[in-house]
């Protein structure tokens, strides 16, 4: 579950008028506790996030860090969490993993003593992915005044059981390179010039997914999830398919109440700032006070069985798609210290005030000389925006574990 879904359930909408801002405080959601807990049957740790809410603004969640936590099952045992700091509490996944056919029920005990509990929650049997795929498609913005180009990225899976209730969530990964990349260091001792090492040109960018993508076959008969859409991505607004993309697909067998609560979360992020449209409601999830069931206890403590499936997008599949490419916004400036306009009082400038002024005193990258042509005499310096000349800034140079270079 994403904890941006869960703080979305009690956000406060701001709703404007042609005079004067309205901001309504939304009373009795002050400091209620949010869960954001999932376990499944993958051999991985299982997590849940305690958070209390604020009524501020654009204020961080509390985090609940002195919390006792366990899960029960239907055959009698208990399997408690261990307490990681900021909130998050987890299992050892070799002491627990979630079985399909068992029910589980989340046990939690604040630091003052108050008891909490989930529903009982039966694991459902799950179903696999068949494939991922994607097709060229436009997508409208700006209210529908204008469009983007891209990729669409679909999935098959086949189907479940009678009734079965699906949610997707994936991770993106994806290799980029700097347009400028930094090659050499300025010895300003000696104005000369030694490789920078390492030569950070390739990193790699990761992003979880925060939508909510949610899906019933129950009215097609169990026949599964065909041409499902999961997420746009528009080729000329990002770096993510520029050199290689990779997207990992998690798909999550539901029961259906918690299908009506993801849906119905769904609606709410969807209705927007309208005032004529929908208005934001609290989401029942499926944790109460065990003393006082009228408590507003936020999110909803998922059991699930999850399959999971990899797709690579090599650029040379996009090429051929004839999409607009994104552009990095680099300023590149080559100069010589007499291409730097100077009172005629003032003395001339040196390479290494050069260097400072772009350098040290405002912004910019030394990334490599360049010689007159078929000399050794220096002819310019070259400087650049930071974030196109090393990847590092918004990425990492350490590759993946599953990463493999398809060309």
């Amino acid at each position: 579950m994403g904890l941006k879904s869960i703080i979305s359930l009690i956000a406060v909408f701001t709703l404007y008028t042609c005079i004067d801002p309205f901001n309504p405080k939304i009373t009795g959601s002050d400091y209620l506790l949010v869960v954001d807990g999932l376990i499944s049957d993958a051999n991985t740790s299982c997590s849940v996030r305690l958070t209390r809410t604020v009524q501020k603004q654009n204020s961080n969640p509390v985090m609940v860090t002195d919390a006792t936590l366990f899960i029960s099952d239907d055959a009698g045992h208990n399997s408690y969490l261990e307490n990681k700091g900021t909130g998050l509490y987890k299992t050892d996944s070799l002491d627990f993993r979630g079985a399909t056919g068992r029910t589980y029920v989340l046990h939690i005990e604040t630091g003052d003593g108050t008891e909490y509990e989930s529903e009982p929650c039966l694991m459902q049997p799950g179903s696999n992915i068949d494939s991922i795929y994607f097709e060229k498609d436009i997508e409208l913005v700006s209210n529908g005044t204008e469009t983007d180009e891209g990729i669409r990225i679909f999935l098959d899976s086949k189907g479940g059981e009678a009734e079965s209730y699906y949610r997707w969530d994936f991770e993106e990964t994806w290799k980029f390179r700097v347009p400028d990349p930094k090659k050499y260091d300025f010895i300003a001792a000696d104005t000369s010039f030694i490789p920078h090492l390492p030569i950070n040109e390739f990193c790699w960018k990761y992003r979880k997914s925060d939508e909510i993508v949610v899906y019933s076959d129950v009215s097609l008969k169990s026949t599964g999830s065909q041409k499902m859409p999961l997420l746009f991505i528009a080729s000329d607004k990002s770096d993510r398919l520029l050199v290689q993309y990779s997207i990992l697909v998690k798909q999550h067998t539901i029961s259906k109440k918690e299908y009506d609560f993801w849906n119905n979360i769904k609606q709410v992020n969807e209705s927007g700032d309208d005032i004529f449209g929908k208005q934001p409601y609290t989401v029942d999830g499926n944790i109460h006070n065990i003393n006082n069931p009228g408590e507003k206890v936020l999110g909803y403590f998922q059991v699930s069985s999850v399959s999971e499936k990899r797709r690579d997008i090599p650029f040379s599949e996009i090429v051929r798609l004839n999409l607009p490419y994104y552009h990095y916004q680099c300023t590149r400036i080559e100069m010589a210290p007499l291409d730097y306009p100077r009172s005629p009082l003032s003395p001339p400038l040196t390479w290494s005030d050069l260097y400072d002024m772009f350098c040290v005193t405002s912004d910019y990258y030394f990334i490599e000389p360049k010689y007159i042509p078929g000399t050794n005499e220096l002819d310019k310096m070259v400087f650049t925006t930071p974030e196109c000349a090393d990847c590092e800034l918004t990425g990492t140079i350490t590759r993946p574990d599953f990463w493999t270079d398809l060309e």
